[in-house]
């Protein structure tokens, strides 16, 4: 992938900002932190400690990124969709950088922040970011829809990839608009059905293509 170095450079540096923050508070933060949220609203908290775990998931995963296409047996495809897996890389990242950012906030100044509405409009954006990306990734055993039919044909892939890039960025649209419903429990809801939609929907279509595909 061109420009590979650059940015990958960037992304290394953004991968290493949770633990620079975790680091930076952590003499200050008390014993136990919020870690967890239901869509109630309702806080689980847990040893300090356990920022950690969240910093260092983030440098895995921007080593593990570059990694993949290297032992991918379709590796030369990614040259096709450099940009997008970046782009991807850079979103996860920053991902898991608020989520940093929202424990320590929640841990010096509670109930400051909507975390529910908050992790609503991550999750829409996510899924908005994978279905605008979508229709431009090849097949590669790493990163889209993998079935036994998108993997055994590259035009069910490239099909089927089109329909759920249609499919994720509308769900991501549906969930920030309901991120601004004043119901918690409605989040939960809209989420559930938007989840199965989005994951059985393209899974279908794909096998749909293959019958299709065969009795020509």
């Amino acid at each position: 992938m061109k420009k590979t170095t650059k940015m990958q450079i960037f992304i290394s540096i953004l991968s290493l900002l949770p633990l620079v923050l975790v680091l930076a508070v952590y003499s200050k933060l008390p014993d136990k932190v919020p870690m967890q949220w239901d869509l109630g609203g309702r806080v689980g908290y847990d040893d300090k400690n356990k920022l950690f775990i969240i910093a260092i998931m983030s440098i895995v995963f921007a080593v593990l990124f570059p990694l993949l296409p290297k032992i991918d047996p379709k590796k030369k495809n990614y040259d096709k969709f450099g940009s997008s897996y970046q782009g991807f890389q850079v979103f996860i990242m920053l991902f898991m950088l608020f989520v940093t950012a929202f424990c320590i906030i929640e841990a010096f100044r509670p109930h400051t922040l909507n975390v529910p509405m908050l992790a609503c409009i991550l999750l829409g954006i996510l899924f908005a970011v994978i279905g605008n990306m979508m229709p431009r990734f090849r097949s590669n055993w790493f990163c889209g829809i993998r079935t036994p039919w998108t993997m055994s044909s590259d035009e069910n892939w490239t099909k089927t990839h089109r329909l759920g890039g249609k499919i994720f960025f509308t769900a991501g649209i549906i969930i920030l608009f309901y991120a601004l419903v004043p119901s918690e429990y409605f989040y939960s809801e809209i989420i559930t059905i938007v989840l199965i939609i989005a994951c059985i929907v393209p899974s279908v279509y794909s096998y749909l293509l293959y019958k299709k595909e065969q009795n020509k």
